[in-house]
């Protein structure tokens, strides 16, 4: 006695039309043992193709009961019916349901991908069903490039893939002229001989005749069920193969990751423009991300480094209680005994008191306005600036109140034009001055080009600008001594000798510290901006993503259909998201970097910094982006019902 593959009982599937509920299938009692070849027979809407339907799992009824061999259907979760599909059904449907970008022998190979067998395997075993069914020509034909019979053997192969216990064909000769349907018809019969189940929907009587038991089914309801002789080959043996052996476990999930992976690129690289179109936001947000942050490091670097020109270790001392205090100006009490002490104390590597102001210098028939500073021959080293051309004046020179004077390169340019000037005698206002040495032009910290001209404190006093006081002494900390604690220390030393608090002091190393606050706040505004660019770039990924599953409804329904879990779907989708973000990403790093190199080129005073750590977060944020926004439209394409997506051209 045969055994009883396929048991339907009570078995309803009633769909809502409006208000009621339209039954299609009405109390199908049904048994179909294994081996069987069977055709389901009836006239357009009596209901066998949603039994056949419900029978492959691309459909559930509504009440009553399914069961293969022994296991209640209706139990099965999506995955579930995704392995019933995959491990024991092959479909082979009137309209042949190829994916068009796939050649003959990918398409073949489909449900193998989805069981998880190794691609060399599955391409082997692909090639071997394509030449059995006499299409080895043909393997790398796209449908496009098929007649509709050669089509109809390619989805039969497809059935018998991953073994084809079961051979459900809807209408498999409805699209065919009567040559090709003999062929295929001859074929099925071949794997019934083999030792498939196969059930045939139909609404051809001849086509009905060639099975071994026809089913007649009249509005939803079995009117019939009888045995066809003439349908029976006696001389059949069932021979079925044993079906492929799929890997489990790590590798065969690496597989179908793989294989996902592959599709996804081949789908995007299929749609180029589409692809383009959609990586744009992304390439616009990624650049902005990594440029701002490049920009915003770089003037950072640059206020930075030109404000620690100034002197990141220097103390500046200043008459008064503040910046603010309107009195400073007639606090007269920074005197050279100051700069005496201060030069003893054993934290401080150089002091240098500083005067200023602005007055014409000339030279013969050339004159211009520079700043005089008055200042010890320490100032220099203070400021960290070097004499590029002659010396600098002596401790001897401003003992004696020395008429000498060292230029800045600007002044120099000025007045010199293209000579030295060293040795000449300079008016400064109305002292002739010798220039003795050129300083190296160095950025003040606030940019500008100054004209700039030193001279001892002693003869800028007595000689220049009258006044004995100073405007500001600057000490230079020892290197290793804590800023707070010299800066305590001097403090304490010049309230001893004034007996009182009447100047204030400017540790620089706050001043960047605040700088540094500023630039990076600025810096972080404007990487907001970029990010807001990007979360743009994101949404445009997800709508695109998103009209993409629904031009693609009819491949997930063949994807479903051959046995593709809703996680495959959902991962083929997701990855597709991803690289575009990521190609997107990586395109707009390069623009950034092409920028960078431009700004370089033109601005010899400035740079983009670009850094590992700004490049591997704009990797990390489209590959972020990527999932965020594609995993909505992954959603979708993998929760949509087989049979619907199935219906959709």
């Amino acid at each position: 006695m045969s055994e009883a593959l396929i048991e339907l009982s009570g078995l309803y599937r009633r769909f809502p039309a409006g208000e009621t509920e339209v039954t299609i299938l009405d109390d199908v009692n049904l048994v179909i043992e294994r081996g069987e070849m069977v055709a389901i027979m009836g006239q357009s809407g009596s209901g066998k193709s949603t039994l056949m339907n419900i029978l492959g799992g691309l459909d559930s009824p509504t009440i009553g009961s399914f069961r293969f061999a022994g296991v209640e259907v209706g139990s099965l979760d999506d995955d579930g019916l995704a392995a019933l599909r995959r491990e024991h059904f092959g479909f082979i449907f009137q309209r042949y349901h190829l994916i068009p970008a796939l050649n003959a022998e990918e398409n073949v190979a489909m449900p193998a991908i989805y069981a998880g067998m190794d691609s060399n395997d599955r391409s082997e075993r692909a090639r071997a069903l394509l030449a059995r069914l006499g299409l080895e020509e043909r393997t790398h034909h796209r449908p496009s490039q098929l007649s509709g019979g050669q089509q109809q053997r390619v989805s039969i192969a497809r059935a018998l893939m991953n073994g084809g216990e079961v051979i459900l064909a809807d209408e498999p000769t409805g699209a065919l002229d009567s040559r090709s349907g003999e062929e295929v018809l001859k074929t099925l019969k071949e794997l019934h001989a083999r030792g498939h189940t196969v059930i045939l929907v139909t609404h051809d009587a001849h086509v009905a005749a060639q099975a071994e038991r026809v089913i007649e089914i009249r509005d939803g309801r079995i009117v019939a069920d009888r045995r066809n002789d003439a349908g029976r080959d006696e001389e059949a043996a069932p021979d079925r193969p044993a079906p492929p052996v799929h890997p489990k476990g790590w590798a065969a999930n690496w597989g179908r990751f793989v294989e996902a992976f592959s599709m996804a690129w081949r789908s995007l690289v299929a749609n180029r423009l589409r692809t383009l179109l959609t990586m744009l936001g992304i390439i616009i947000g990624i650049a902005s991300v990594v440029s701002i942050v490049a920009l915003g490091e770089g003037m950072q670097h640059s206020v930075l480094a030109n404000m620690s020109s100034l002197g990141a270790t220097n103390i500046d001392i200043m008459p008064g209680s503040g910046l603010s205090d309107d009195r400073s100006g007639g606090v007269r009490t920074l005197r050279e005994p100051d700069l005496v002490a201060l030069a003893a104390e054993p934290y401080v590597d150089a002091v240098t008191p500083l005067n200023q102001k602005g007055l014409r210098v000339r030279y013969r028939n050339s004159d211009a306005n520079a700043t005089v500073y008055g200042v010890a021959p320490s100032y220099f080293d203070v400021r960290g600036q070097a004499i590029s051309i002659g010396s600098n004046f002596s401790t001897q020179d401003v003992r004696r109140q020395a008429q000498v004077v060292v230029i800045g390169e600007s002044t120099r340019k000025a007045l010199f034009s293209d000579g030295s000037g060293l040795g000449e005698i300079i008016l400064v206002g109305n002292v002739p001055l010798q220039v003795i040495g050129v300083a190296e032009a160095k950025s003040s910290g606030w940019g500008g080009d100054s004209l700039e001209v030193w001279m001892p404190y002693s003869t800028a006093a007595s000689r220049v600008l009258g006044q004995q006081h100073f405007r500001r002494i600057t000490v230079k900390v020892r290197e290793g001594v804590p800023m707070k604690a010299a800066e305590e220390a001097l403090t304490q030393r010049l309230l001893l000798a004034h007996g009182k608090q009447d100047f204030y002091t400017r540790n620089m190393q706050d001043i960047l510290d605040s700088v540094e606050s500023s630039t990076r706040n600025i810096k972080l505004f404007l990487t907001m901006i970029g990010v807001i660019s990007l979360v743009v770039g994101g949404i445009g990924v997800m709508n695109i993503m998103l009209v993409s599953v629904t031009e693609r409804t009819h491949e997930i329904g063949i994807r479903m259909a051959v046995g593709a879990r809703q996680s495959d779907i959902m991962r083929q989708f997701l990855i597709e998201a991803i690289v575009v973000c990521m190609l997107g990403g990586a395109i707009g790093i390069g623009i950034s970097l092409g920028i960078g190199a431009l700004v370089a080129h033109f601005l010899t005073d400035f740079s983009m910094i670009f850094s590992a750590q700004s490049i591997l977060t704009a990797v990390l944020c489209a590959t972020a982006v990527g999932v965020v926004f594609g995993f909505l439209p992954a959603r979708r394409a993998a929760r949509l019902a087989p049979i619907e997506a199935l219906a959709r051209e």
